[in-house]
């Protein structure tokens, strides 16, 4: 059976993880909306491996939201690409299985071309000692990862520049982006699998909103606009382990993880 996790809003969350039966924790290493370096909890990355190892729970990392690697705002795409490196390194040092960055965008008027040159030297010039998880997002005209089309360009873009290491660049499907996005989850994961050959991570989110939205509002399983059965599929169908992303308002992020174990084949 497919591992099933959650993420968690809290700095060590291998006790609400245990708590709530999740087979892996993902979390930030500081604030998602902030420039500072990664925080490793207790400061000491051995015990964290170890503690988390020993419970059977696996970790993944979400890297900050304010990274964006393919602007050409040299003020923001410098300090992204050094917070990356920063974030990759810091996740390999606690044993997690990737790190999750989105796709990032191009501001209006700038060529999308641009932002696909700039993740090709993003991925020349980082070291990637674990598998570094692109995902794809709902929104922007200038999203790199946006629609089918756009995460075509930009996995071709990463994987030519990966040349000596493209096992580490891997891809995370968020089915409420991809529901916002107008990308149909019936055949989501065959279409993607097409272009990028894997699956690495599924995000599996319910939107509260309706399709090709554009928004990013994220439900439980049971309480959105999609129907669940759409949502099984897509963790069936791409055979990764799964993270839920969605509320925790009354044990709700535990009643999606119980949800989708009692529902998946043993």
């Amino acid at each position: 059976m497919a591992r099933i996790g959650a993420h968690f809003h809290v700095d060590y969350p291998l006790n609400e993880a245990i708590a709530r039966g999740a087979d892996a924790a993902q979390f930030f290493l500081g604030d998602p909306q902030g420039w500072k370096g990664p925080v490793i909890p207790g400061g000491d990355p051995a015990a964290i491996r170890d503690a988390f190892a020993a419970a059977g729970v696996d970790i993944y990392i979400h890297a900050p939201y304010v990274i964006n690697v393919a602007t050409s705002n040299n003020r923001i795409r410098i300090p992204s690409r050094k917070l990356l490196d920063q974030q990759l390194k810091a996740a390999a040092s606690i044993g997690a299985k990737g790190l999750i960055v989105h796709g990032g965008h191009v501001t209006a008027g700038v060529d999308p071309a641009d932002g696909l040159e700039n993740w090709r030297k993003a991925v020349e010039r980082i070291e990637r000692p674990l598998p570094m998880l692109i995902e794809n997002t709902a929104g922007g005209d200038g999203a790199m990862a946006r629609s089918l089309e756009a995460i075509g360009r930009l996995w071709d873009a990463v994987t030519d520049a990966a040349t000596d290491d493209a096992a580490n660049v891997g891809f995370c499907l968020d089915t409420c982006h991809a529901n916002s996005a107008g990308i149909d989850l019936a055949d989501a994961v065959d279409r993607i699998k097409a272009i990028t050959g894997r699956i690495d991570l599924v995000h599996c989110n319910n939107s509260r909103d309706e399709f090709g939205s554009g928004r990013d509002r994220h439900a439980n399983i049971a309480a959105g606009t999609i129907d669940p059965a759409l949502l099984l599929g897509v963790v069936r169908a791409a055979g990764a382990p799964v993270i839920c992303e969605t509320p925790d308002d009354d044990g709700s992020l535990a009643a999606d993880v119980s949800w989708l174990k009692e529902h998946l084949p043993a």
